[in-house]
């Protein structure tokens, strides 16, 4: 069975760009942090333009052990050679995603609700992805928040890897895991606000945390 580290980092062009922080720059300190998984996710952008993102980022983990994660699109996924693909509810099917990203690459869902994990928890995916936990402004429209006991309960409806996801910070992700999660989903959480601290130390911060 798949293994997820504690923390799963997500690089989120839309947030990066209302937080006027370069992705290159993001992804190298996510680098020096030690992280070791890694997901990009950018939904305005052009084919283009996320394959150019995604070969940047992997020149910056070459010389690591990461796995890199795309959101949503099997055929840039396949053309960048990352490892895996993440796909949500009106994204590509878990068995769609296989067929095209073939029987090695690592596939992941969201689901929002116990009958979309259960779902999950039936097809091709090898980790399933649970929220929002905490309400979360990542997401334009997010879905209602599941809470704790939320995940307490789909925890028992899986014996997959559960990815926990929105809104999760510092403060409270040492009680997502114990709620049930195997990782925790971190977008905003990474980001410093003002001039205090940076990407770097709040991500090593959390690797501490969450050890």
């Amino acid at each position: 069975m798949l293994a997820l580290p504690r923390l799963y980092a997500i690089a989120d062009a839309d947030t990066l760009a209302r937080r006027g922080m370069a992705l290159e720059d993001f992804a190298t300190q996510l680098r020096d942090a030690g992280v070791t998984l890694l997901q990009y996710r950018d939904k305005q952008g052009t084919p283009q333009q996320v394959l150019e993102n995604t070969a940047c980022i992997r020149e910056i983990f070459s010389a690591t052990d990461c796995t890199l994660i795309l959101n949503d699109r099997a055929d840039l996924a396949k053309l960048a050679c990352w490892h895996g693909l993440h796909v949500g509810q009106e994204d590509l099917s878990p068995g769609g995603a296989r067929a095209v990203m073939g029987q090695q690459a690592i596939l992941g869902i969201s689901t929002h609700n116990e009958a979309q994990l259960i779902a999950a928890d039936a097809s091709d995916a090898d980790y399933v992805a649970i929220g929002p936990i905490f309400p979360t402004d990542s997401k334009e429209k997010p879905d209602p928040v599941v809470g704790l006991e939320g995940l307490r309960r789909v925890r028992a409806l899986t014996r997959k890897p559960l990815v926990a996801i929105g809104g999760i910070t510092l403060s409270n992700a040492a009680e997502v895991i114990a709620a049930g999660a195997d990782s925790v989903a971190v977008i905003s959480g990474l980001l410093p606000f003002g001039d205090s601290g940076s990407v770097e130390k709040s991500t090593r911060d959390f690797l501490l945390h969450l050890r």
